[in-house]
């Protein structure tokens, strides 16, 4: 068990990387569906199946399709004349380095004390009526703030076209 998760944990982090180093958005896009799917399948190692199919649903199925969609309807940023560096790629390297060392640092020296304690039997209707319940404004936001970003890609993809 200890491998596979190993293996998975590895994949994960070699397609973010690829998410954040390829030069074509879109290839970056599919990298980022394989590093949701590699966080799925450690989730349903963790044998948090509902965190898997939510992870799979949300972000794969939504999530990543809203990406690709916007992507394919704003063309020009596929091309050739796109970088996939900036100016700022040392900094933000810096920047993830230290971030790297300071949850390093977190993990090795603050006790994190383990409570082994039972699953409700009733835990899928808590989160059910945890969702429909206090937390559905935010999904709503949510939600809204996606269809908002879909159709400013398609309103900027139609702009773009109508200028050449």
């Amino acid at each position: 068990m200890p491998m596979i998760f190993l293996f998975l944990a590895l994949l994960t982090v070699v397609m973010a990387i690829g998410t954040v180093t390829a030069r074509n958005l879109f290839h970056a896009a599919l990298f980022l569906v394989g590093a949701f799917f590699g966080v799925a399948t450690i989730y349903v190692l963790l044998e948090a199946e509902f965190l898997a199919v939510s992870q799979i649903i949300i972000y794969i199925g939504a999530i990543a399709t809203l990406i690709v969609f916007a992507i394919m309807l704003s063309r020009s940023m596929m091309g050739r004349e796109a970088g996939g560096y900036n100016r700022f790629w040392v900094a933000a390297a810096v920047g993830a380095a230290a971030l790297l060392a300071l949850l390093a640092w977190v993990l090795t020296t603050v006790p994190f004390p383990v409570v082994d304690q039972p699953v409700p039997a009733d835990a899928i209707s808590q989160i059910g009526a945890g969702l429909v319940g206090p937390y559905v404004i935010p999904f709503e936001v949510a939600s809204v703030l996606l269809v908002v970003a879909l159709i400013g890609a398609v309103m900027i993809a139609r702009e773009r076209h109508r200028q050449r």
